[in-house]
């Protein structure tokens, strides 16, 4: 798919809007509750980033990927990670043909739109690693021959927090390929009734609204989403918060951080406000659409120290102390003339 093909059918605001809506309806028609979740998975489709979702078992997160791709004609691919997993699993190998004396490439499942590696930390860093080429350059490396994987391509990697047993510590150059760090947790009563009645019931299914060319426009519409400079500085200084806390006024911060988080974070915290202001239905990002990502984007991103594990501390403890100490810009007159 060329970019001249994505602009030439570049959609309305009006359509835009419109198309969003009806993926959402269609996914919500299948999936009960989770949504915050559904809302940081769109978020991520149309920003052109990848998820880590951290939640016990049974809250949907197969579902929700698998019914989003049915509603964009997307190929969805599911890999459960194990300990005997072998990178070639992933990516795919060449195999050799005795009839014709020839090698043949057989590609992977991360060739699909959407991938979901399912308990991504159960399998070794040489596995988990064969994951970071084709989440950053959307592309795999067989023999010395690339291969592009389709677009678009979003990996969406879950983690149990219940069991540590036989588990691998994700790579910290891996972490930080992931555009947020999403936690979901169980239903209300409410939801989890419903959910019961749809299960017992005839089970809805999602009908195809949209196909991978328009999802392909909704992220070169996100693109062009207007991001005030004031804003811009806004992840600046968040992210440098957790670098140097105390030049914000975060002395006993400072210890209880040993690295901060990269500049992929501020990269993140702007595109995923585009994104998600273009959700809500503006072609502009109020700070809003960004103070609501900034956990996301920044837990997984912040290590803490010996001293700060031992407090009992997480890392949105020390990102709720940062976004106190780093105010968000007041809404610019930018925004104003954006929607005259």
């Amino acid at each position: 798919m060329s970019q001249e093909d994505i602009t030439a059918a570049a959609p309305t605001p009006a359509s835009t809007a419109e198309l969003m809506e009806q993926i959402l309806y269609q996914v919500k028609r299948v999936v009960v509750g989770q949504d915050r979740f559904l809302e940081r998975v769109m978020v991520a489709m149309l920003a052109g980033g990848h998820l880590l979702v951290e939640g016990v078992p049974g809250l949907a997160k197969t579902l929700t990927v698998k019914t989003l791709a049915d509603t964009v004609r997307g190929q969805f691919k599911r890999i459960q990670f194990t300990p005997d997993l072998v990178p070639a699993d992933l990516v795919g190998t060449r195999i050799y043909n005795q009839k014709t004396g020839d090698f043949t490439t057989a590609l992977g499942p991360v060739f699909a739109n959407l991938l979901l590696a399912d308990e991504i930390n159960r399998a070794p860093a040489k596995v988990q690693s064969a994951l970071l080429e084709v989440m950053q350059e959307r592309q795999v490396t067989i023999a010395g021959e690339t291969h592009k994987v389709p677009r678009p391509f979003l990996v969406m990697a879950t983690q149990n927090p219940i069991e540590t047993e036989g588990t691998y510590p994700l790579p910290e150059a891996q972490v930080d390929r992931f555009m947020m760090k999403v936690l979901v947790d169980y239903p209300s009563e409410e939801e989890e009734f419903v959910i019961v009645q749809r299960v017992i019931g005839d089970t809805p299914e999602a009908v195809p609204v949209a196909t991978t060319l328009q999802l392909a426009q909704l992220q070169a519409q996100a693109r062009k989403v207007y991001v005030d400079p004031s804003l811009i500085q806004y992840a600046v200084r968040l992210v440098s918060a957790t670098r140097n806390p105390e030049k914000f006024g975060l002395k006993n911060t400072r210890a209880l951080i040993t690295f901060g988080a990269s500049p992929r974070a501020t990269i993140n915290l702007t595109e995923g406000a585009r994104a998600l202001a273009m959700l809500r239905g503006r072609s502009y990002a109020l700070p809003e659409d960004m103070s609501d990502l900034v956990p996301d984007v920044l837990r997984h991103r912040i290590t803490l120290s010996y001293e700060g594990l031992s407090e009992g501390l997480t890392p949105d403890v020390l990102v709720e102390r940062i976004m106190k100490a780093v105010p968000p810009p007041a809404r610019p007159l930018e925004h104003e003339r954006q929607v005259a």
